[in-house]
């Protein structure tokens, strides 16, 4: 059902922008490639098809979207989805400790050795 939804997505997406490609900004596109005596639909008709159809095939993928988002595939059985922050806050918890023992600046713990000879 899934990839039957994702499908039917891209197809009204494909459609959609070549509705939106016929169009005229202006309000010609189409209809004004229609100037012979001999039109099968008006000007009229035309642009007001494309305008139905735009509108049709945007709400369309609305709803396709959403129902997507609906049904799509849960996690695996026993396992939780978490954020990015939520796994490095565990990781962060679960990393061993550095030991509070040490000398805040180990360089300095052994003494330099100094050339005595002149």
């Amino acid at each position: 059902m899934y990839t039957f939804l994702i499908v039917i997505a891209l197809i009204i997406s494909v459609l959609l922008i070549l509705v939106v490609l016929v169009q005229n900004p202006k309000g010609g596109g189409l209809s004004s490639s229609f100037s012979s005596s001999n039109q099968v639909m008006g000007v009229k008709k035309t642009t007001d098809f494309l305008e139905k159809a735009t509108w049709t095939l945007a709400i369309a993928l609305l709803v396709v979207c959403l129902v997507i988002n609906m049904v799509k595939p849960s996690a695996e059985e026993g396992t939780t989805e978490q954020s990015a922050v939520q796994e490095q806050i565990d990781n962060a918890s679960t990393a061993p400790q550095a030991p509070t023992n040490m000398p805040a600046n180990s360089t300095s713990a052994a003494p330099a050795a100094t050339d005595t000879t002149k």
